[in-house]
């Protein structure tokens, strides 16, 4: 006869019970709100600066409250036909470029990691080859120009299609998918091309999305190569705006030029910021469930 359901056997303490979880909770929480509070901080203070007077920003009496509300800065800077065409530049180099360079990291990715083709070391190898050594400034800027690319959205996209980090992560997730998946597809009569789009790519939409946000930051926030190989003014991304617009603010406030330039020229660097980032954190939010899967299935097979 049984006495009863509950188990007679002592309770032992988990390790959510212990004191030594209860202060690593403690200490844990107490970091993470400092991570916080310093990464927020210098966004919650270009915002304040790009709604503050200069007067304020000037004598460092603007923290993440805004002083003296103006929004002189923001309407100079709407105003400029120049911004939005370059804002628009911005988001057609970033969506053509994240779009061709997932499809060329996807495919190379997916080759490399087949055990079973010929000359994957060497191909692997070129790979990591030119994570760590380049043809230089100078001749790569020779080689864009006689491709005939300068001035061309291809200049931005092409020279940074791939990037060997995101191949390598993308090249360990495809790996730690089970073979037997491809086995039966190729039993069922799915070519290689087949395998890929109707296998493989549905059970990869965490490490696509991963990969996405990967190169759209990175596009979006790129400058340089624009900067390199770009001479119109209507063809430059907004990040070159920017870049353009520190450097003017700065000489026409020493030089005392226009007045309206002058009031906003402390404010001016802020509103852009403010203006260039908030597409990026609209999208994040829909992205970020996705990263932390993305990668952690990416960079461990098992």
């Amino acid at each position: 006869m049984i006495l009863g359901t509950k188990s007679d056997a002592p309770k032992t303490r988990g390790p959510v019970d212990s004191r030594g979880y209860r202060i690593f909770r403690i200490v844990n929480t107490v970091v993470l709100i400092g991570v916080v509070v310093v990464t927020l901080f210098p966004f919650l203070n270009i915002v304040a600066r790009s709604l503050s007077e200069e007067a304020y920003i000037i004598t460092g009496k603007v923290s993440i409250v805004p002083r003296g509300f103006d929004l002189t800065a923001y309407k100079l800077l709407m105003s400029d036909g120049l911004f939005w065409t370059n804002y628009r530049n911005t988001v057609v180099y970033t969506v053509v470029a994240t779009l061709i360079s997932i499809v060329l990291t996807t495919c190379y990715a997916y080759v490399l990691s087949k055990p079973q083709l010929k000359g994957r070391g060497v191909l692997v190898g070129i790979a990591l080859f030119t994570m760590f050594f380049s043809g230089g400034l100078i001749p790569n800027y020779v080689l864009v120009t006689s491709l005939g690319m300068k001035n061309t959205i291809w200049a931005v996209v092409v020279p940074n299609a791939i990037s060997v980090f995101n191949l390598l992560v993308m090249k360990a997730f495809f790996e730690s998918l089970p073979s037997e998946l491809e086995e039966a597809a190729a039993v069922d009569g799915l070519n290689t091309y087949g395998i890929l789009l109707r296998i493989v790519l549905p059970l990869s939409k965490a490490i696509i999305a991963t990969m996405v946000l990967f190169y759209a930051v990175s596009f979006w926030n790129s400058w340089f190569t624009a900067f390199l190989y770009i001479d119109q003014q209507d063809l430059l991304p907004v990040t070159v705006y920017l870049r353009n617009l520190i450097a003017g603010a700065t000489s026409a406030e020493s030089a005392a030029a226009d007045a309206d330039k002058v009031q906003a020229a402390a404010t001016l660097e802020a509103v852009t910021i403010v203006l260039t980032t908030l597409p990026i954190l609209a999208v994040y939010p829909f992205v970020q469930r996705y990263f932390v899967r993305g990668v952690m299935l990416g960079a461990v097979k098992g």
